[in-house]
């Protein structure tokens, strides 16, 4: 049995006895909160909760006190709750006994706070300098004045912002993450395409994604904003970047390149490309985008993974349970 005096981080609960019925109390974030019709016609609360250690999806039916307690609560409230261990198609969904709201101020500077809030795993001063040599590599001077000034309007906001709302690099400086990891990569595979202008397709990747800062807002917990949901990223960042091109008086062949990037880099129109890359430097910023947005999941999976996982739960991005084991040598 567990001690539930001492809350448990998601990975901790993860690990305990599927087999025991053991009970826990945690303290996690609302997550996602959404009401869903029955079989029969009733309703019930899909609750998702989470730590940056993971999280986990509670059910809560009609017939139950928690459903009008989560109901009146929104996404990004803290909640402690008790509850005992048990899963639902393989999947953990614990039964819930107890739960209460508690304010971000009656755990502020505690261990319970950090471990709600997920970060970079790398440090961001270290990676904000490398961002910043990333954009001083451009050896094109209105490329790179194009650039300097995106990133002179957003600076601060892509340094914070999450790259994601759950799909990879789903956390407080992600964005800034997943770019540096897409900025190291290009690098290292320029040499190999020198069809591919190197000083294009680095610009690209520095701003391909920068219409996420608006798209996205929140601080414990990433949600889309009116305008991300009426225009989306992929539209923002182009208008970021016309307005920053046009202001560095980047000549028109260049500034129509550098924005095919950012309303193709998607991939695919289903992933919302607004079209399909068409330009050398197009295709390789795409690609390297998949990429490193997969390599983000499995990166994150295999962090949040128990220490008798074999197998993660089934990823939506990836369409694949990840082996969580390591090779035999």
């Amino acid at each position: 049995m567990s001690d539930i005096s001492t809350p448990l981080a998601v990975r901790e609960i993860k690990s305990l006895s599927r087999t025991e019925g053991d009970t826990f109390t945690s303290v996690l974030l609302i997550k996602r909160l959404a009401e869903r019709p029955t079989k029969t016609g009733n309703s019930f609360l899909a609750v998702e909760l989470g730590d940056k250690t993971g999280s986990f999806t509670c059910n809560c039916f009609s017939d139950n006190l928690a459903f009008e307690f989560f109901k009146a609560l929104k996404e990004g409230a803290i909640v402690r709750i008790e509850a005992k261990v048990d899963y639902y198609q393989n999947r953990l969904s614990p039964k819930l006994l107890r739960a209460e709201e508690i304010t971000a101020n009656q755990i502020a500077d505690s261990a319970l706070m950090a471990n709600l809030v997920e970060t970079a795993p790398e440090d961001v001063e270290t990676l904000w300098a490398e961002f910043h040599g990333h954009i001083a590599a451009i050896a094109h001077v209105d490329l790179r004045a194009t650039v300097q000034a995106v990133f002179d309007e957003i600076g601060e906001p892509f340094r914070n912002a999450a790259a994601a709302v759950a799909m990879h690099h789903a956390y407080r400086h992600g964005l800034l993450e997943h770019t540096c990891h897409m900025a190291r990569a290009a690098r290292a595979l320029l040499p190999l395409y020198p069809e591919v202008d190197a000083d294009l397709a680095l610009a690209g990747i520095l701003v391909h994604d920068t219409g996420k800062v608006i798209e996205y807002q929140g601080d414990l917990v990433t949600s889309r904003s009116r305008k991300g949901i009426l225009q989306g990223h992929v539209v923002l960042g182009y208008q970021l970047v016309r307005k920053a091109g046009l202001k560095a008086k980047l000549n028109p062949d260049l500034l129509e390149r550098l924005e095919h990037i950012v309303l193709s880099h998607q991939g695919e129109l289903e992933w919302g490309a607004a079209i399909m890359a068409a330009t050398p430097e197009a295709v390789f910023v795409a690609k390297i985008d998949d990429l490193d947005a997969k390599m983000g999941m499995v990166q994150k999976l295999l962090r949040q993974a128990g220490e008798n996982d074999e197998f993660s739960d089934r990823h939506l991005g990836l369409n694949a349970m990840l082996l969580l084991t390591k090779p035999q040598k």
